[in-house]
């Protein structure tokens, strides 16, 4: 075993733990459906997040080029997994009640949500530089306007908890990730 694929275990494990909060949450609200009152933003935003968590899950692949690994580059790579792995958590419940108003929970809250979307977003570009300064990927064209509007989005939702932009927000978010994952399969952008 390498010592990519090592490390990689526990990233791996930290992010299956999302997908599987994700999953387990979103199973309960169908298994409850008698007595949720669902929220069609919260829905959204738990495919964004599923398809957010594999996607980087992904990309980690580029780092199994690496041979030197420091501490830090460890330590890095397991933070962002815990990013995610946050992130994913504050769209359900651990324990959830047969009664659950999904959208007052998601506005309880928010400010955790899109705060761990702004620090994993963050994470994320030094993240992608480093794959390039180690000559594992070169930074995608069009990833610092895409990160922007990542950025801007996970900020907007932080600080507001206007309706309105809480049911555009989710809406934009998947609309630039297709069309950035888009242009990476096409190879319109060195993915």
């Amino acid at each position: 075993m390498g010592v990519f694929e090592y490390l990689g275990v526990l990233v791996s494990v930290i992010m299956g733990f999302g997908i599987t909060h994700i999953a387990t949450g979103a199973t309960k609200l169908i298994q409850h459906r008698d007595g949720v009152r669902f929220y069609w933003p919260h829905s959204l935003w738990t495919v964004n997040i599923l398809m957010h968590i594999m996607m980087i899950w992904w990309g980690m692949f580029w780092w199994s080029k690496l041979e030197d690994w420091s501490a830090f580059g460890y330590m890095f790579i397991a933070i962002y997994a815990v990013a995610l792995f946050f992130n994913a958590s504050m769209l359900y419940p651990w324990d959830m009640d047969k009664d659950i108003d999904v959208r007052e929970y998601f506005y309880r809250n928010r400010r955790w949500f899109f705060g761990a979307q702004l620090v994993a977003w963050l994470i994320d570009i030094p993240e992608t530089v480093s794959k390039q300064s180690a000559g594992l990927r070169d930074v995608p064209a069009d990833y610092g306007i895409f990160v922007g509007i990542m950025l801007s989005i996970a900020a907007a939702g932080w600080i507001s908890g206007n309706r309105v932009l809480h049911g555009i927000l989710p809406v934009a978010w998947f609309i630039v990730i297709a069309y950035y994952v888009f242009l990476s399969a096409v190879g319109q952008i060195n993915a």
